[in-house]
């Protein structure tokens, strides 16, 4: 069996599975208010532990380092004893004097032939020397490297236990709330059901979908300069330069970079934009803004502050998941090399961006 038809057959199976999910789905009532509150929170759990899953994981790559670490700082200060002892003997040779007679006898030869013997000992004696220094040098530089890693890995490490500890505690919080909204509802069992369908749905199409769309809009983001360059939004006024970019023109420019924008539409307004569309039987809503940062670069990032799939509102730990793995960013740089972004913002149907020129 050759590779393509390899790739051919697991797309078949992956299609397959995903239209399984969508259209023979259990037939449920809609979930009352009460319902969508625990289904939601039936959802936080799902993404909470995956990211408990990736903590945990996190944790124990930093304390496999931390250990390796330390194991090769207690190496190193083994070494630095011995070439600790090795540099004081060269430094009390100079401060008694020694090398100073060595140089005396040196200047005292009786002929030339013993005087380029006794030189070329002497330059063989001080080179040696400035290498037991530089390499004392060295291991020392080294080991202060190794201690500020390990005492880096270790602040790391406990920020990390820190935020294990908080994602149980809330997970257990809200797996209470579950049972409790549970066992108080009407039909406990159709409500069991309706949560499994739903958390199914959302772990074998919602995931898939919603990492489909984001990787189009960041792939999508890397053409956004082109697309500014050709629509003239640029106005220079002096040193600063003004991005502005119409709601109706960005949509435009979506849908023409990827069909899968054609079910969605982007709303600009004060300080905020909103994403929503239908495809399918799969509702989407992200809502975030835009922020200039200049660490590592000057960037215009783009945050999202709300995540809500088929009317329920996913955890802070999805969206910060969707803005590690996706950059929705736009770099300046790449439209005009010698700026840098100042502010951003955005306007009842219009994103502004203001740039100023920096030849640093």
């Amino acid at each position: 069996m050759n590779k393509r038809i390899k790739i051919t057959i697991s797309t078949l199976l992956t299609t397959i599975m995903l239209l399984t999910f969508i259209y023979v789905r259990p037939t449920l009532a809609a979930p009352s208010h009460e319902e969508s509150q625990i289904l939601q929170d039936s959802l936080s759990i799902v993404e909470i532990d995956h990211e408990i899953e990736r903590i945990s994981q996190e944790q124990h790559t930093l304390l496999q380092r931390q250990q390796e670490l330390r194991s090769n700082l207690t190496v190193q200060q083994e070494q630095m004893t011995i070439q600790r002892k090795r540099a004081g003997s060269v430094l009390r040779s100079y401060y008694m004097g020694e090398r100073d007679k060595l140089l005396s006898v040196v200047l005292g030869a009786k002929s030339i032939r013993q005087l380029l013997s006794l030189y070329d000992y002497y330059l063989l004696l001080i080179s040696h020397d400035q290498d037991v220094l530089q390499e004392y040098e060295s291991n020392y530089q080294s080991m202060r490297k190794t201690e500020q890693q390990v005492t880096q890995a270790s602040m790391e490490l406990e920020t990390v236990k820190t935020n294990l500890l908080a994602q149980r505690k809330r997970i257990v919080l809200l797996q209470s709330r579950v049972n409790d909204g549970v066992n108080t509802s009407n039909d406990p069992d159709t409500l069991r059901k309706l949560i499994g369908e739903m958390t199914a749905y959302w772990e074998n199409v919602g995931v898939y979908e919603v990492n489909k769309h984001f990787k189009a809009l960041a792939q999508a983001m890397q053409d956004l300069p082109q697309f500014i360059q050709q629509q003239g939004a640029m106005v220079t006024n002096g040193k600063v330069i003004t991005i502005s970019i119409r709601e109706e023109d960005f949509n435009r420019f979506l849908k023409s970079e990827n069909e899968l924008f054609n079910h969605f539409n982007f709303t600009f307004t004060q300080d905020r934009i909103v994403v929503e569309g239908q495809q399918g039987t799969m509702k989407l809503r992200v809502e975030g803004h835009y922020t200039v940062e200049n660490e590592p670069k000057n960037a215009i990032l783009f945050h999202v502050d709300r995540l809500v799939f088929n009317g329920l509102e996913l955890p802070d730990t999805t969206r910060n998941k969707l803005e590690k793995d996706f950059d929705l960013g736009f770099y300046p740089q790449q439209l005009i090399s010698y700026v840098k972004a100042t502010e951003v913002r955005t306007l009842a149907g219009m994103l502004e961006v203001k740039l100023e020129l920096n030849f640093k």
